[in-house]
């Protein structure tokens, strides 16, 4: 509720202040929403969402995931002019710039409650605020993001493969939805300019945690109930504790990491008898194996865009290390779980 009321007096300064952004409008991202938080929901991610009409999509490097953006010819959105580099890509870095000090200015008009901005990660695609009402405290990563009715790119061909788990029809429908770009730096380019941006499925990532079985009724009220969140959730905590007691040695990981593994997996195991609610143990063991595999391998595809791999060979002293912690928490019945 508290998020709610911040979030919603942002929008309405954020509308009113600049004629770039009046129609944005929220969406929740992220574990909160797709009921897969596994601590107290202390960390939100918001996406503003964007619309804007057609883009052209330059892609800048070989993952398939980051693109230059300009506009096509005679755009609707010409308010959005402003925020083109001397080169007429479109400034992710100029973009999130004007809606942070907006937000800057807004926060102090917050009278109930006290709301600060954090200052960015270099090359973070989110403006983070603090929310303190004691004994609370909670972070609120708001995340710009473009919304972009047109065609997914070639990258995106081969991927969302979840045609045995969730059926072709469902596959279209998603690939209809709009394409979603945040203001993400790709750390790849050698010289950073703030100009890329990442495509995002946070939309279809929540469509299918929230109907994720092969049977409509799995996990409804009176539906037969399967393992899947659990097992999610299970790898999820599990790699939030490591990474508290090895914070340096584990940075590179991530949940996303455990929920594209995850969302391979339902494709691998696509009945949701794989994945029966009396099996979780045996479940998540499987689930585990194969995260594992793919630390040993440095091999995580992109569960979208199957040509970008999320665990690069570069890291792999990290990935041995974050195997030889879970096989640890294996070999000796996760300790870690009965803390």
């Amino acid at each position: 509720g508290l998020v709610n009321h911040v979030v919603s007096q942002l929008i309405q300064a954020i509308r009113s202040r600049d004629i770039s952004f009046t129609s944005i409008e929220r969406l929740g991202a992220g574990s909160y929403y797709e009921h897969v938080k596994i601590s107290e929901p202390n960390e939100f991610d918001i996406m503003l969402i964007m619309p804007v009409t057609r883009l052209q999509l330059d892609e800048c490097d070989d993952t398939g995931a980051y693109y230059y953006l300009s506009f096509k010819r005679n755009p609707k959105e010409k308010h959005l002019f402003k925020f083109l580099d001397e080169d007429g890509k479109l400034s992710a870095v100029k973009m999130l710039q004007a809606l942070k000090e907006i937000i800057k200015q807004e926060v102090k008009n917050i009278k109930d409650v006290e709301v600060t901005v954090k200052r960015s990660k270099a090359g973070s695609p989110a403006i983070t605020l603090q929310i303190k009402k004691p004994p609370a405290e909670i972070t609120v990563d708001i995340i710009l993001t473009l919304e972009v009715q047109q065609s997914w790119p070639p990258s995106t061909q081969d991927g969302l493969k979840i045609e045995q788990w969730l059926g072709r029809k469902v596959r279209g429908e998603f690939r209809n939805k709009p394409l979603y770009l945040v203001a993400k730096q790709n750390k790849r380019e050698k010289v950073l300019r703030g100009n890329t941006w990442r495509l995002s499925f946070s939309h279809i990532e929540k469509a299918m945690m929230n109907n994720h079985g092969s049977s409509k009724t799995c996990c409804e009220s009176d539906g037969p109930k399967c393992c899947r969140k659990s097992c999610l959730k299970l790898l999820k905590y599990l790699l939030e504790q490591l990474k508290m007691i090895h914070t340096k040695k584990l940075e590179k990981f991530c949940s996303y990491h455990v929920k594209t593994a995850f969302f391979h997996s339902c494709v691998m195991w696509p009945n949701d008898t794989d994945w029966h609610w009396g099996d979780l143990d045996y479940c998540f063991q499987k689930y585990l194996g194969y995260f594992l595999d793919c630390l040993q391998k440095s091999q995580l595809p992109h569960f979208f865009i199957p040509q970008y791999n999320l665990l690069s060979v570069e890291d792999k002293a990290s990935s041995d290390f974050l195997s030889k912690q879970i096989n640890n928490q294996l070999n000796n019945g996760f300790p870690i779980f009965q803390e």
